[in-house]
């Protein structure tokens, strides 16, 4: 069956098949591609006068234009999203860690030894129905973390490429 001008695939290969074009945001002559500029326009870039772009999906997630109840407004060709973020104190809700050990003498909980490690166990098991020797460990055995560094905002995903017909049926309006 034959594409239409413009439509997009997804095809699971790392490459274009003949007569469409990775989605990729490369720029187009409008002299070679004169339909699909008309459909396209300059939505994903280009000057309008000799260029115009395809929509980039390397890394994206497509979206229809529009806005959700309760969802925020996007528009044809708009994108978003990021793919680290720093969160702030004030995005974190209250809350405290706590780190539990065995201890035989509590008395010793600051005073690093020989044979003394975390995760150690002798006759003492990680997961134990009684706490009458478990107590917090020292403050500065825990260091803090963060220190305002960005995580990797990226959903698990599996890659595709996305392709887009360069030829094809003019699609007709209704």
């Amino acid at each position: 069956m034959d594409p239409f001008i413009a439509e997009i695939r997804v095809f699971p290969f790392n490459f274009a098949p003949k007569g469409w074009a990775m989605c990729n945001g490369q720029i187009m002559p409008i002299s070679q591609n004169t339909a699909l500029f008309s459909l396209l326009g300059t939505t994903y870039g280009g000057d309008g006068k000799s260029t115009f772009a395809l929509p980039n999906m390397q890394g994206n997630v497509p979206m229809m234009p529009g806005q959700g109840s309760g969802l925020s407004l996007y528009d044809l060709g708009q994108s978003g999203g990021d793919e680290t973020v720093t969160l702030l104190l004030s995005e974190l809700p209250k809350h405290t860690h706590f780190l539990m050990a065995d201890a035989l003498d509590p008395a010793d909980l600051n005073i690093p030894s020989p044979n003394r490690v975390l995760a150690q166990s002798q006759g003492v098991f990680a997961y134990q129905s009684s706490t009458a020797r478990v107590v917090p460990m020292a403050p500065q055995a825990l260091t803090t973390v963060g220190d305002n560094q960005a995580h990797s905002n990226l959903m698990p995903s599996l890659v595709l490429n996305f392709c887009i017909a360069l030829q094809g049926n003019y699609p007709q309006r209704p």
